[in-house]
């Protein structure tokens, strides 16, 4: 099984874990230990960074 490199930084899945508030269970379980629900929602929120951070530089 080949495992994916990670776009998003450590410390960024770090912010996002605890702005959605399931970073108690990566600290505890690690990244495995998430629901698919959460990883969604985290995955969704980037996004949405990532969009308010295009058309701020597009100004």
């Amino acid at each position: 099984m080949s495992r994916r490199r990670s776009t998003m930084s450590e410390q960024f899945k770090a912010e996002l874990a605890k702005d959605l508030g399931f970073y108690d269970t990566v600290k505890n379980e690690g990244w495995g230990g998430i629901r698919a629900k959460d990883a969604g929602n985290m995955v969704k929120r980037a996004i949405q960074i990532a969009e308010q951070n295009l058309s701020r530089d597009r100004r």
